[in-house]
């Protein structure tokens, strides 16, 4: 599929959550969105912590571009119906003292396209804005609804062309691994070990890494260490989970778990790692599209007590250009963070395991990337499993 039939669907899917709402208009601040939406992409990790850039998709596929600074070459070959105009940034860093002054100018600006492109209807989403801003446009009228929602929802469907991009990104993703499989031996820091995923990831166009996800011994106790100074030791535990952003802006989210060495595992690393791998391929085996979430949950394998304590925040998230809706909870924290909603068809989700005793000395991380099919679901990372250790 073309690219330009990708960004078309893309499109399509924002303007078709517009039109259910009955909402004429989106404005857009979150990178990521506005990347979905328009394809445009201008130093993402930065104009996520300063929103200086935004963007306005109408239900009827109209969109206006606030660009950064002398930046409208970003928006350069691409086929969309556009109006250019220049950002007004109104943070503290950007207005200083006169950010109130700016807000309002933004506000009616705002306002303005809103009334002259959907008269009388002042309805708007927005994905992302703060209180002060918010507050502008209440008091000028505007109706806001929820925009981050419309948009998770927008992109939770991929399309085959965007199945095809995201296989683009877990290759490039796979050659990093490939290459810290081959440096992975005692002595190497896990900072050094982690610089490889980013060697590969720049090397074949990515863009970022959302996390430093990358941990040995017994730092792989509970989850969630990020990589650090410390050495491998000989015959240790190395987990790692990448959540990288690759070409085209599509996340690979993989996680697996090594001996540093590549040795034998211990009786014990087996065991963890045994438990691991079944959860994800059990669980695996259950999905299919017309799921509930809570059926999901409800039927997960089950988590052995001595690991409850420890186990992964959710068992399963959806995945696009980074972790999307759905986060199914397991069920002993249904009541607390879960909710329902179906699988679908084409739906690209992340299937979870963290296994590791309370107090233990080491623990073991597992992450498959999938997509949903009629009959259920099919792996789109390739990387290898330790099926030697079962």
């Amino acid at each position: 599929m073309p690219m330009s039939d990708v960004r078309a669907y893309r499109l399509a899917r924002v303007q078709a959550q517009l039109r259910k709402a009955g909402c004429p208009a989106i404005l857009l601040y979150d990178p990521v969105n506005i990347r979905y939406a328009t394809d445009t992409s201008n130093m993402q990790i930065w104009t996520g912590r300063n929103p200086s850039r935004y963007v306005m998709v109408f239900a009827d596929g109209r969109v206006i571009g606030w660009e950064f600074h002398g930046c409208e070459h970003v928006w350069d070959g691409l086929c969309l119906d556009v109006e250019l105009r220049d950002a007004i940034s109104w943070t503290f860093f950007n207005a200083g003292p006169d950010v109130e002054r700016r807000a309002k100018r933004w506000s009616a600006e705002i306002v303005d396209v809103l009334t002259v492109h959907a008269p009388n209807e002042l309805r708007l989403a927005v994905d992302r804005l703060d209180s002060f801003g918010a507050s502008c446009l209440i008091e000028s009228g505007v109706t806001l609804l929820d925009g981050q929602a419309m948009m998770e929802l927008a992109r939770s469907i991929k399309s085959p062309g965007e199945l095809v991009l995201m296989q683009a990104s877990i290759r490039a993703c796979e050659k990093g691994i490939e290459r810290m499989h081959g440096e992975l031996r005692p002595g190497i820091t896990e900072q050094d070990l982690w610089a490889h995923l980013h060697y590969e990831n720049i090397r074949h166009g990515g863009e970022w890494i959302e996390t430093r996800l990358l941990s040995s011994g017994d730092r792989t106790n509970p989850w969630m260490h990020e990589c650090s100074a410390r050495a491998l030791q000989h015959g240790e535990l190395l987990a790692f989970d990448t959540d990288m952003v690759g070409p085209n802006g599509y996340c690979a989210d993989i996680s697996r778990t090594w001996t540093v060495g590549h040795v034998r595992p211990t009786d014990e690393q087996r065991k963890l790692y045994g438990a691991a791998y079944s959860q994800i391929h059990f669980n695996m085996g259950l999905l299919r599209p017309g799921m509930t979430f809570r059926e999901f949950s409800e039927k997960a394998w089950k988590i052995p007590d001595m690991y409850l304590k420890n186990r992964y925040s959710c068992i399963a998230h959806g995945i696009g250009m980074v972790d999307e809706y759905p986060a199914v909870a397991h069920q002993i924290d249904w009541e607390s963070s879960g909710y329902d909603g179906q699988f679908e068809r084409g739906m690209a989700l992340c299937v979870e395991s963290y296994i590791g005793s309370e107090g233990g000395a080491q623990g073991v991380k597992l992450e498959q990337q999938v997509v949903l099919i009629e009959s259920g679901c099919v792996p789109l990372a390739s990387c290898e499993f330790e099926t030697d250790w079962l």
